[in-house]
């Protein structure tokens, strides 16, 4: 695989898009929905999506909830194999996350479905 190709992969163009809004967060000019589209277009794993609703969550989750969720739903959708959707219950939903399964599953969700994959021998 030539260097050209590789600057083309979806890994490099999620990395960049994640770089991109870690970097511009702050910005009031960053247009989040459109950078979360192409997130969600170019991340075929779901690991930049995970890193980049745990980044927004910690920076400020009330200001960037609404860009959040629609992140999470792409991870929950790429991540087959689990490897970066459980990042998310602590980082999310917080460390107590456990203790509240039964009342975050009623309402939110997001962590119904992420919780589901993670714990599927658990019953719901």
């Amino acid at each position: 695989m030539s260097s050209e190709d590789m600057i083309n992969t979806p890994e490099e163009e999620g990395m960049q898009i994640y770089e991109y809004i870690v970097d511009n967060a702050e910005s009031e000019s960053l247009q989040m929905g459109d950078m979360v589209m192409k997130l969600r277009n170019a991340d075929t794993t779901g690991q930049f999506l995970c890193s980049t609703a745990r980044y927004l969550a910690a920076v400020d989750r009330e200001r960037f909830d609404r860009w959040i969720a629609p992140l999470v739903e792409g991870a929950i959708e790429k991540d087959r194999d689990r490897r970066y959707i459980g990042s998310l219950l602590e980082a999310l939903w917080g460390a107590d996350y456990k203790e509240r399964a039964e009342e975050l599953k009623a309402s939110d969700d997001n962590f119904r479905r992420i919780y589901k994959r993670i714990y599927s021998e658990g019953a719901l």
